[in-house]
């Protein structure tokens, strides 16, 4: 099914505008007669926040946003899925066209604006999982005219606390105006503070759910310094790193596309984002684990971010240009790379190469 999927699908959706093709792709993915994967290689599985995730490849939020095929993704081969951004109120994000298709680099730049359905519809919709199999996050945010930023992450957290295996703090997405400043030491000690109590009243009287923070690429060092002290500070549960970038590689092809503004996302972010996570990874210490995103667009790519620090990776661009099949393909990489680095599970090799990321050269 997933071959045909592929086969048939995947040509027709590069011919059209980016985000008819990603209403297509859920369309699809909403009727096809997917069978449940089949049972992942033990030595994939991987323990953290308190799970046991049967792999570890997972598709990153701005998928599936309103969380409207979590089951059937998961149907696909991924050990877990995160899905929204979500917003407390409904809102539409930016005018269109707001995402953009660099074929030649392997990328995209979206300013979608956390375009959302709302966290309650989102609650509702995982709710009527609630006896399905499967790890399903949700990425939070805020909406762009709020008052108090803070107070729509305690929103959220509220509504999905018995609905969200996990819930993610999105301080870190480019396309809402000032939400970056969020990743400044004052506000985010402020932010962590308020979300922290928020999720243990929730767990007074609903699970008590792991709490993750998404950061951007593009902090300086001093700044992920102070990012990675108040996580570990506040007791966060594991961070993941990162989001696009609003920076520009000179390498990039696609110079018209690359004009427009938007976080960047792909194949260009890789070294970027794998040398924040490494370094990230150097200053967390082993107090929480770590979900590598950007630029994973085969095992070997997901394999460097495992051994950068990542216990877990997400992709979501890769998908656009391998269809996917990439998820099974990924994990059949990372079982041949075990053996060939004789490492009996992935634990064996998170952060085995941390050090000598970070000694080389800052990406371009």
């Amino acid at each position: 099914m997933i071959a045909l999927f592929d086969r048939l699908l995947a040509p027709l959706l590069r011919t059209l505008d980016p985000e008819t093709a990603h209403a297509l792709a859920l369309a699809a993915l909403r009727r096809a007669p997917l069978p449940h994967s089949a049972p992942d290689d033990e030595k994939l599985a991987v323990d953290a926040f308190g799970f046991t995730f049967p792999n570890p490849v997972g598709i990153a939020a701005g998928f599936d946003k309103h969380a409207e095929v979590p089951d059937q993704l998961l149907r696909l081969g991924f050990g877990f899925v995160e899905v929204g951004g979500v917003t407390p109120l409904p809102q539409p994000g930016n005018p269109r066209p707001r995402l953009f298709r660099l074929t030649a680099d392997g990328a995209v730049i979206n300013r979608l604006g956390l375009n959302s359905e709302g966290v309650a519809a989102v609650a509702r919709r995982l709710l009527a999982r609630a006896n399905s199999r499967g790890i399903v996050g949700v990425n939070i945010g805020a909406n762009k005219d709020s008052i108090d930023r803070t107070a729509d992450y305690v929103a959220c957290i509220e509504q999905l606390a018995r609905a969200a295996d996990f819930i993610t703090v999105n301080i870190s997405s480019p396309n809402t105006p000032g939400l970056r400043n969020l990743q400044q030491a004052a506000a985010l000690d402020d932010l962590l503070s308020r979300v922290i109590d928020a999720r243990e009243r929730a767990a007074e009287t609903a699970p008590r759910r792991p709490m993750l923070l998404k950061i951007a690429p593009d902090l300086s060092l001093g700044d992920l310094d102070d990012v990675v002290g108040l996580a570990r500070r506040h007791r966060i549960d594991g961070m993941i790193v990162g989001n696009t970038t609003v920076a520009r590689p000179p390498s990039l092809r696609e110079t018209a596309l690359a004009k427009e503004q938007g976080g960047l996302s792909g194949r260009p972010l890789f070294a970027l984002s794998t040398r924040m996570l490494a370094e990230t990874y150097v200053r967390a210490e082993g107090a929480f684990p770590l979900i590598g995103a950007g630029g994973i667009d085969s095992g070997a790519a997901a394999f460097a971010k495992i051994k950068a620090g990542a216990s877990l990776v997400q992709l979501y661009t890769g998908l656009i240009f391998r269809g996917v099949g990439l998820v099974g393909a990924i994990k059949r990489e990372l079982i041949d790379m075990l053996r060939v680095g004789r490492f009996n599970t992935l634990a064996d090799a998170v952060g085995r190469d941390s050090a000598e990321v970070t000694a080389q050269p800052w990406p371009a």
